[in-house]
């Protein structure tokens, strides 16, 4: 899987998705409304909010109520209680509460802030939950995209986390489907006849970090179309990405 040139496309013109909104038939919509040629192989970056909103994942938070943990959290950090309930209930494990941040293990295996319940680009009084199941997500868009536009395609469902020991923000991979999500360098010989040992490289979430580039927070493009990286067709997820406990050292 190597490629030496990869083009990005945002797909522009989607409308407010909501609880379930066909994403196939939007996305294929906006795609031909710009002329846009889909070929074999390219990779669809999609937002999971937009997976998330068409699946129902948002919660009215004047239906949740705080617990007593919650509403001390939300007091003594200048937080809403109902959003640090929801927190909570997303959450599989608290890793760590500090400073008004909350770093939660989710009942997906990832571990993100706010166990990825966000508050942005959903109308007022209201938060997203991550898709129960992003692979799945990811499988069932991609076969319904496959038919829209009749070429093998993959897709990668992708969200917005932080970072241990960097700052700023990259997209990663969430969900994937139809291909590898990684690029497997161990085994092979580098220039010098050095032998790779550990280098297994994340390629989709290196495609959804570049995809970023054209979606952004505020531009309204939550779809974009990756073209040129040559992957084999593979049953890939993204649940292979979440590192194993016996291989975490800072659990």
């Amino acid at each position: 899987m190597r490629s030496t040139e990869l083009q990005i496309i945002g797909i522009p013109g989607l409308p407010e998705v909501a609880a379930g909104s066909r994403l196939d038939e939007l996305i294929a919509a906006a795609v031909r409304s710009h002329g846009i040629g889909v070929k074999q192989k390219d990779i669809f970056v999609v937002a999971q909010k937009i997976v998330s909103k068409a699946e129902g994942r948002l919660v009215r938070l004047e239906t949740v109520d705080p617990s007593p943990l919650a509403r001390s959290w939300a007091e003594a950090h200048g937080k809403e209680a109902a959003v640090v309930e929801v927190i909570l209930g997303q959450s599989r494990r608290l890793v760590r509460m500090d400073r008004g941040i909350l770093i939660a293990e989710t009942a997906q295996g990832f571990v993100c802030a706010n166990a990825g319940v966000d508050a942005s680009n959903v109308p007022p009084g209201s938060v997203t939950l991550l898709p129960e199941d992003p692979d799945r997500s990811a499988a069932e868009l991609r076969v319904a995209l496959e038919r829209q536009f009749r070429v093998p395609l993959a897709v990668i469902v992708c969200d917005t986390f932080g970072r241990p020991w960097r700052q700023g923000l990259v997209n990663v991979a969430l969900g994937v489907s139809g291909m590898d999500p990684f690029m497997d360098y161990r085994g092979h010989s580098d220039a010098f006849g050095c032998r790779l040992e550990a280098t297994l490289i994340a390629a989709a979430d290196e495609l959804a970090s570049a995809a970023e580039l054209v979606m952004g927070k505020t531009a309204q493009i939550p779809v974009a179309l990756v073209r040129g990286f040559n992957y084999p067709r593979a049953e890939g997820t993204g649940r292979r990405m979440i590192r194993p406990g016996d291989e975490d050292l800072f659990r």
